[in-house]
């Protein structure tokens, strides 16, 4: 009798596993690549990378380069406008912003402000500003680079993050707990949900991500803060080094190669 339930119970279990939902992912193409750290893909399908802590923007047709020597390692470099790049040099405390071409437009120095700013994070946002988190107040700002106004929009955080993103209309950030936040341009702050251990991730929009752990790929969205759906991608790589996805690509790099995949989300 006991042999029997263990039986239903094992074949119960795998019904339940079977059922775990997955996405597959369509291959598309390969490309050679030099060990570089891969940064982004725009809009116009430029692909961006940093090697020798210079950027480099490349299509098959033609290459743009973009280095200053004198502001030290490359921290970040925010895309989300191509016609106008952040390059972020935490070790100087300044940020560079540069054409679609790559020519230097604009160096800011936040520690030559009149109000004390040390970044820590950098990122775009509308209305030809920046969003600034300030380690020193710990508070999340915004900082318009034409007229050089900065100004503090958040509470104080209560606790320091190991991972941001910005848009135009909001900065994302996780804690040290796992949980997710955002903020808008007025200051609200907003719990979204807890998010999962992650090697690297991704943030789609205010509800869906894709993370990676332990050379596995998940998409997940989330329904409130406690529940969310969870969906392994299916991928031919047994290790990769990262992921980039946009407009229904996923990007796998490698040390060596990029392969690119279809992948239509729910």
């Amino acid at each position: 009798m006991k042999k029997i339930v263990l039986l239903f119970l094992i074949l119960q279990l795998s019904a339940v596993v079977a059922q775990v939902p997955t996405l597959s992912a369509s291959y598309l193409s390969t490309q050679t690549i030099d060990k570089v750290l891969f940064v982004g893909v725009d809009s116009f399908d430029y692909l961006y990378k940093i090697k020798d802590n210079t950027l480099f923007k490349s299509d098959k047709n033609q290459t743009f380069t973009y280095k200053n020597i004198y502001l030290g390692k490359i921290t970040t470099v925010d895309l989300i406008n191509p016609l106008r790049i952040a390059v972020f040099y935490e070790g100087f405390n300044s940020v560079a912003l540069i054409d679609n071409q790559l020519n230097e437009t604009t160096v800011i120095h936040f520690s030559e402000k009149s109000n004390a700013i040390m970044a820590t994070a950098v990122g775009m946002a509308s209305q030809n500003q920046l969003w600034v988190y300030n380690s020193l107040t710990q508070q999340i700002g915004l900082y318009n680079y034409l007229n050089n106004e900065y100004k503090n929009i958040s509470i104080p955080l209560k606790s320091n993050f190991i991972y941001y993103q910005t848009d135009f209309n909001n900065f994302y950030w996780i804690d040290t707990d796992q949980n997710w936040y955002s903020c808008d341009p007025f200051g609200k702050i907003i719990l979204l949900a807890k998010a999962p251990l992650f090697d690297r991730i991704q943030l789609l929009n205010d509800s869906q991500f894709i993370y990676m752990k332990d050379n596995l790929l998940f998409f997940t969205e989330i329904i409130d803060q406690k529940n969310s759906v969870k969906m392994p991608i299916l991928l031919s790589e047994k290790t990769f080094e990262n992921f980039y996805y946009k407009d229904q690509i996923l990007s796998i790099f490698t040390s060596a190669e990029k392969t690119n995949y279809k992948l239509i989300l729910p």
